[in-house]
């Protein structure tokens, strides 16, 4: 959708009477299943993930196949037919990353105007090609970190959190309100993710015939709270329903927090219910601190490895996710940089050449089940390490570099193409 719609935007006084999207690599593979489509065609038409209203894509683009038109934000209305100007490539991919889409716009007699390759990196960041040429400008934040080890001895040296330490990096881009603003707004839209899936019944689109569960799991829960005095594990069974909520509403293309992608969008905010239900002697901004040592460590993935599914695998969706989580909540419990690290390190060491092979595409089967065994899995990486003193064989550093390695050396039919694994091994119904 950002990608669509910044192309758009970029036409300026281009007057193009056609426009072309071809979708190649994962993209094309698994882009009807993740809902792709919607998205392009929404984004051609100027919308925005943080603003569109997600029940609305289906329609939108139903629209636009249905009158073979589109409307550009420029107020031009202009003919687009969905089943020859959007192209899903399944048999190509691009050069730099397998999740790649390139945007043309043509005059008279299909005379080229303007074309744009544009590669989506997971958890809704994008990148043109012409970009990847390009210097970064040099950022000078307060406390510069590349590694693990550089965040770790920062914070010890001069005695601050993780989730500190990040709250400083980012006065370099806004104001600290302008940050605890934003901190509080992701946190409320993953509270509204899970309720709107705790209360939301019916079957998942996408023709596997997938019953929502999250709304079942909740009543009994609820109506049987005395079981929890007789069963402690109970506890595990609301941060099942909670990841489960988030991820039955990513599949159905309701409004999740990339964190870091949507494959993997119901570990944190699992996680986070499990500490603002259960867990005792919560500051009043915990919040902020879960989520901003969650992203120190997502930052640590994202600079040295991928956070990518169509790259290395759901290693790099769930067991990222898995890791920022465990980091995330080590501090919460009062963890200490090296706690926090060591928690990281365990969620990832135990997802390293965890394969992303959705089956039809679609984010259901094993997606939705993988994010609660991740959200369980960090909530017990954090208690490891915080039982620990921070001590640890493995470093983060050292699991982000295999994890990386891994992701290379994995065969593409496990890297979000649906081409293997459970993909092709379990019968669609």
């Amino acid at each position: 959708m950002r990608a669509a719609a910044l192309f758009t935007r970029d036409l300026g006084a281009l007057h193009p009477e056609r426009i072309r999207v071809e979708l190649f690599g994962s993209l094309g593979l698994t882009g009807p299943g993740h809902g792709t489509h919607f998205a392009v065609v929404a984004g051609l038409e100027g919308y925005s993930p943080e603003t569109a209203e997600p029940d609305s894509l289906p329609a939108i683009y139903e629209r636009v196949k249905s009158t073979g038109c589109i409307d550009l934000p420029s107020g031009v209305r202009m003919p687009f037919d969905v089943g020859q100007d959007l192209v899903f490539n399944q048999e190509t991919s691009l050069d730099y990353h397998p999740n790649g889409l390139v945007l043309s716009a043509y005059g008279p007699e299909d005379t080229e105007l303007f074309t744009r390759t544009v590669y989506s990196l997971g958890g809704g960041f994008i990148i043109d090609e012409r970009d990847l040429s390009r210097e970064s400008p040099e950022v000078q934040v307060a406390y510069p970190f590349k590694t693990a080890e550089d965040l770790i001895q920062i914070a010890e040296e001069i005695g601050i959190s993780v989730s500190d330490l990040m709250l400083d990096n980012e006065k370099t881009w806004r104001k600290r309100s302008e940050t605890v603003a934003g901190l509080d707004n992701i946190w409320e839209a993953m509270q509204a993710c899970v309720q709107k899936g705790l209360n939301s019944e019916g079957t998942l689109p996408g023709g596997l015939n997938i019953q929502r569960r999250a709304p079942a799991l909740y009543r009994k829960l609820s109506e049987r709270p005395e079981s929890a005095l007789r069963d402690a594990l109970t506890i595990l069974d609301w941060v099942d329903v909670y990841a489960i909520a988030v991820n039955e509403e990513n599949a159905a293309g309701g409004r999740v927090v990339t964190a870091p992608t949507n494959g993997a969008a119901g570990i944190i905010p699992a996680v986070m219910h499990y500490c603002d239900r259960f867990l005792n002697g919560l500051t009043p901004d915990w919040h902020r601190k879960f989520l901003l040592t969650a992203g120190a460590i997502g930052l640590l993935f994202k600079e040295n490895a991928s956070i990518s599914g169509a790259d290395v695998g759901c290693q790099g969706e769930v067991g990222v996710a898995c890791s920022m989580a465990a980091g995330a909540l080590a501090e919460i419990m009062g963890g200490t940089p090296k706690q926090v690290e060591n928690a990281a390190e365990i969620g990832m060491e135990h997802n390293l050449g965890l394969t992303c092979d959705p089956i039809s595409g679609l984010v259901q089967i094993p997606c939705i089940e993988r994010n609660a065994m991740g959200a369980v899995k960090a909530i017990n990486a954090a208690r490891i390490a915080i039982r620990g003193d921070g001590k640890h064989s493995v470093s983060l550093d050292a699991v982000i570099r295999t994890m990386r390695e891994t992701g290379k050396d994995m065969m593409r039919k496990y890297k979000e193409t649906s081409t293997g694994g459970l993909a092709v091994n379990v019968v669609e119904c």
